[in-house]
């Protein structure tokens, strides 16, 4: 699946606009502002977040799933899980 924030980010990596991702994924405006504002998961007709998928392909974005494994060459951008940030030391601990 796709998430609202991996829209977001491959908009951010290829310089464009939410009307521009429309343009290229042959789909109106207020569908793709659905779509990013949705939380986690899209949410949305497969055909939608087909042509999405493939117009962000074929612009050279690629989306990793979860766990995935990313092989080509080339530059690229991974969410994960956020480490718990280390504990300061001076600063009161929040368990006291």
């Amino acid at each position: 699946m796709i998430t609202s924030a991996q829209i977001r980010a491959a908009r951010a990596l290829l310089g464009i606009d939410q009307k521009a991702l429309a343009a290229l994924a042959d789909l109106s405006v207020p569908t793709i502002q659905r779509m990013e504002s949705s939380s986690g998961n899209v949410r949305g007709w497969v055909g939608s977040l087909t042509k999405v998928v493939e117009a962000l392909n074929r612009a050279g974005v690629e989306l990793i799933g979860e766990g995935a494994s990313s092989a080509p060459a080339g530059r690229g951008v991974r969410l994960r899980a956020p480490e718990a940030p280390p504990h300061a030391e001076g600063l009161p601990d929040e368990r006291s």
